[in-house]
């Protein structure tokens, strides 16, 4: 009988922090990273201060903290399984299909998103790992784009870089027309922009 891996033992510790990072990356996604403290994250989660304070020193560790779930959340659910769909179009159509299903995991939409008011202006590690994550996000999008033209799935001329600026436009919009103005035409909209978007990029037809 083939033997069951056994996965390491996860110390309550390691639970209590996986618990608060959990409820920091809800709360993060719908008020920012604004929206996080000591004293409110503790209350959130039953903790005293202090209690906290033993997992998070500072607030500022506490948000790079809820920003490097985010990203490996991000990864795992998002970008690895892109990653195993055919080269090309299907890897680009997989990483757009990705994120929609990403948005719609926690109660604000996407974190990344929610969070690039609290620190466009504000110059420190937090601001310099978002900035990092979204041209690492950039980066893979580009790389999509640019193995589907070496798959012959796009055309040879085709600017990947635009393409990415392109698509995350996309989802921003996305995020706009979703969160804030609740329009119901959203995803059909959001689908039919990304078609579009395909059909410019494909090679012309004979």
């Amino acid at each position: 009988m083939q033997e069951i891996e056994r996965r390491p033992a996860v110390s309550k510790g390691e639970q209590t922090r996986e618990a608060i990072l959990d409820r920091a990356l809800s709360l993060a996604s719908t008020g920012g990273l604004d929206s996080l403290s000591i004293g409110t994250l503790a209350r959130e989660v039953g903790l005293s201060k202090s209690g906290l304070f033993a997992h998070f020193g500072s607030k500022e560790d506490l948000q790079l903290a809820v920003m490097r779930t985010a990203v490996d959340r991000f990864v795992h659910g998002v970008v690895s399984p892109a990653l195993r769909q055919p080269r090309g179009e299907p890897r680009v159509r997989a990483l757009f299909e990705g994120w929609l299903a990403w948005a719609a995991l926690l109660p604000g939409g996407c974190p990344f998103l929610a969070v690039a008011n609290d620190v466009d202006d504000r110059p420190g590690p937090v601001r310099d790992y978002v900035v990092q994550a979204q041209r690492d996000w950039l980066d893979a999008l580009g790389t999509a784009a640019r193995i589907a033209v070496a798959e012959g799935h796009f055309r040879a001329d085709l600017d990947v870089e635009q393409f990415a600026w392109d698509l995350d436009s996309i989802f921003l919009a996305y995020h706009r027309f979703h969160r804030l103005l609740r329009d119901p035409r959203t995803d059909e909209r959001c689908r039919a922009t990304f078609e579009a978007l395909l059909e410019r990029s494909r090679p012309a037809r004979s």
